[in-house]
């Protein structure tokens, strides 16, 4: 525990990476450490950003040099100003651009070419207007830091913050404390990264770096995660995320913090889109939505924050407490109604208190009396309140007793001078700093911190201050999940066979440009990829379907064959039930007529007859490339009732059977497949062998396919098969049928 208090001290300006460390690390080591700063476009109209970035790198005093470049100036803030980078009196090192967005590539191009190895483009006018003129600028400007090699964070971003070298070339004009702390904040949003860094020094917790990217032209989000959980003088990362760019650099960023047990809290929009896991299973359109990255970061160490009180009061948490060694709860109160609050708030988070050792209540007992509650949570009561000395006491019970993992005070820190309340607050401190597990500090409600609580706060560096209950908990549920996690997420690579992947090969390349593979291709391909598959033949007469069905074995299905045809039950393409030949020869019939009644006269190949399975449970399997994260995997429950239930799980892919077994376990349908209310257990093993399935194909596919569809997945006691399968491809014309899907469902 004590490490958090000297990790904190100003580390940062002695650690340098190592020779073998990632180009990546070593360039943003460059722009965070500069040997100097210059100015380019510099000018002393009031509010201004220049100026305003000037005053900040004076009132903080950066140590290196600092020089202002305008053609047009001799002087500016009272000090000489310089024509270009040939005139400086030392080799430029990082770069202020801010001259107009038209002569910003040509002044990296220069910077580069003067020696300089890092810049900042605060100049907006590029990308993030839509005009032609900005998206050419925004071209070169990527094609320029690409060929310079520099580390550029911007266009149109706000400046940074690297604490240990007192370097802020940001335009806020509020205090910043330059305390070289064990947090880092990296973003594209810079009010909202600003944001965060001062609501965190509000709170007493100190912000080491804090880099604002911008349009991130040329350094992403990811790239300062890597660079971060490098710095040993950083203990936890916080990143605003608007969007995941290149999903194996991001992947990479979290593993590498996640070796070095560093925690991730994210904030990332984009989680409007919930109803799209569920629509998935009808268009594949699963894009960037929350829940694949969910799906993909929380197995990386990610915790995702809804909002920017949850990510303060989460970040608090993990500077200040080390991760525990189990779920085992405790907690202090002086208040029965508390007690019961707090018991309340963790329930609802799934989270339960141990029961504390016979020893522990024994003491508790002894020393409470009437008028207290001894249990977990602890209500001291009266004797506590008459006697400050026996609320130590009990704190130190608990948090001496080995089966607890967490304690948790229910108090809230002064917020003026109160001499005993400080002084229990640093034997606390102490004995939290002894102990090995986290000690937090919770005020049910949010406080304020004065000045005074703010410098009270940085004295007791053993504890973690938490403020309102609902968000306390989330945080400690997340440190309790983090602990969990394994140090090292094994990489999962496909497992498929060399004819499966064949099968592959040949099925895409004879797909000959088509939106989607139909039925039977789609089939055939999954059963290559060993996902269990309904036994079926299609049929072009009647007759024909006759023999077909009497081989398969009543009862049987009817569906019709058609590329054109993507729903087949809305337009009654699918007759159920069939159990004798005269059936078979109507099902037959009544399809072929209603597809020729159609409009756009769909193209007909015929009507397959396949095995119908007696169903205990209609479950979906799926797998879609997501536009941010990647390839994933989903399963839940399937059926018509997909939309309603919305009981779907995702996982990236590719994934082996214990992942899958995971991903199954998350929904309701896994809690059904076990055995629910003394049911017998479904086939897992052929979900299992789906998953698993569906994941390498989506794997050995690279970015071919876009979507998957098994719906239903029917499931029994002995057996599971696929009886539907739609493979939509990833190509011109899948994505002009999304179009048109998309502006038909506009126009209804």
């Amino acid at each position: 525990m004590e490490a958090h208090a000297s990790n904190a001290s100003g580390s940062a300006g002695k650690w340098s990476p190592a020779p073998d460390a990632s180009e990546i690390v070593k360039s943003i080591h460059a722009m965070l450490h500069p040997r100097n700063i210059v100015l380019v476009g510099a000018t002393d109209k009031p509010g201004n950003y220049a100026e305003r970035i000037w005053n900040n790198l004076i009132k903080y005093q950066f140590a290196g040099g600092l020089y202002p470049v305008n053609s047009k100036r001799e002087t500016i803030w009272g000090v000489p100003c310089y024509k270009d980078f040939a005139s400086l009196p030392d080799k430029p090192d990082h770069v202020l651009v801010l001259v107009p967005a038209r002569f910003a590539v040509q002044v990296i191009r220069d910077a580069a070419a003067a020696g300089a190895r890092s810049a900042t483009i605060v100049t907006s006018g590029f990308g993030e207007l839509q005009d032609d003129e900005s998206q050419r600028l925004a071209d070169e400007l990527k094609q320029a830091v690409r060929e310079t090699g520099l580390a550029v964070t911007g266009p149109n971003c706000l400046g940074n913050l690297s604490a240990g070298e007192n370097l802020f070339t940001n335009i806020d004009d509020r205090i910043v404390t330059m305390e070289a702390g064990p947090v880092a904040i990296a973003g594209q949003s810079g009010a909202i990264v600003m944001a965060i860094r001062q609501a965190l020094e509000d709170r007493g917790v100190g912000v080491g770096y804090m880099v604002t990217t911008g349009n991130e032209t040329g350094l992403e989000t990811p790239d300062l995660m890597s660079y971060f959980a490098a710095d040993p003088s950083i203990r936890v990362i916080v990143v605003y995320l608007e969007g995941v760019r290149n999903t194996k650099v991001f992947r990479e960023a979290c593993k590498a913090a996640r070796a070095a047990g560093k925690p991730v809290i994210a904030l990332k929009l984009g989680a409007s889109e919930g109803g799209r896991a569920a629509a998935m299973a009808h268009t594949g359109a699963l894009a960037g939505s929350i829940e694949t990255f969910d799906a993909i970061s929380t197995r990386e160490g990610v915790i995702r924050v809804r909002g920017l009180d949850e990510l303060i009061e989460t970040t608090e948490c993990f500077v200040h407490a080390d991760p525990p060694k189990s779920n085992r709860l405790a907690a202090v109160s002086l208040s029965g109604g508390k007690r019961g609050l707090l018991i309340d708030a963790f329930f609802s988070a799934g989270l339960n208190f141990a029961p504390l050792s016979p020893d522990a209540t024994g003491k508790l007992a002894k020393m409470l009396g009437p008028g207290s509650i001894v249990g977990n949570p602890l209500d001291a009561g009266f004797a506590a309140v008459v006697d400050p000395s026996v609320y130590m006491a009990s704190i130190k019970v608990m948090i001496d007793d080995p089966d607890t993992d967490i304690v948790i005070i229910d108090a809230e820190l002064p917020k003026a001078p109160h001499e005993l309340r400080e002084r229990n607050l640093r034997i606390v401190n102490d004995m939290a700093g002894a102990a090995s597990k986290p000690v937090v500090y919770i005020s049910t409600m949010s406080i304020g911190f004065t000045e005074f609580t703010k410098g009270l706060r940085k004295s007791l560096p053993n504890i973690a201050v938490m403020q309102g209950l609902d968000r306390a908990v989330g945080a400690i549920k997340s440190l309790i999940d983090y602990a969990g996690l394994r140090k090292v997420v094994p990489d999962i690579v496909s497992s498929s066979s060399a004819s499966a992947r064949a099968t592959l090969e040949k099925t895409l390349k004879s797909a000959n440009g088509a939106a989607a593979l139909d039925e039977v291709a789609s089939k055939k391909l999954l059963k290559a990829y060993g996902i269990p598959v309904s036994k079926e033949e299609i049929a072009q007469t009647a007759a024909e379907a006759v023999k077909i069905a009497k081989r398969i074995g009543f009862p049987v299905v009817a569906k019709v064959v058609s590329a054109d045809i993507l729903h087949k039950s809305d337009i009654g393409g699918v007759v159920l039930n069939i159990n004798n030949a005269a059936e078979v020869k109507k099902a037959f019939t009544d399809i072929t007529n209603r597809v020729r009644k159609l409009k756009g006269k769909p193209k007909l190949e015929g009507i397959l007859i396949a095995q119908q399975v007696k169903a205990d449970l209609e479950l979906v399997v799926g797998a879609a490339l997501d536009a941010e994260m990647g390839p994933v995997v989903l399963f839940g429950t399937g059926g018509v009732d997909i939309e309603l239930m919305k009981d779907v799980a995702l996982a990236g892919a590719p994934l082996d059977a214990a992942e899958a077994r995971q991903l199954i376990n998350r929904t309701k349908a896994g809690v059904k497949l076990k055995g629910y209310r003394g049911k017998p257990a479904l086939h897992e093993a052929s979900v299992v062998k789906a998953i698993v399935g569906l994941s390498n194909l989506m794997a050995d596919a690279g970015n071919r396919i876009a979507s998957i569809d098994v719906n239903p997945f029917l499931i029994n006691t002995r057996v599971g098969v696929a009886v539907d399968g739609l493979i939509v491809l990833n190509n011109a014309a899948a994505k002009e049928a999304a179009k048109e899907a998309a502006t038909d469902a506009a126009k209804h």
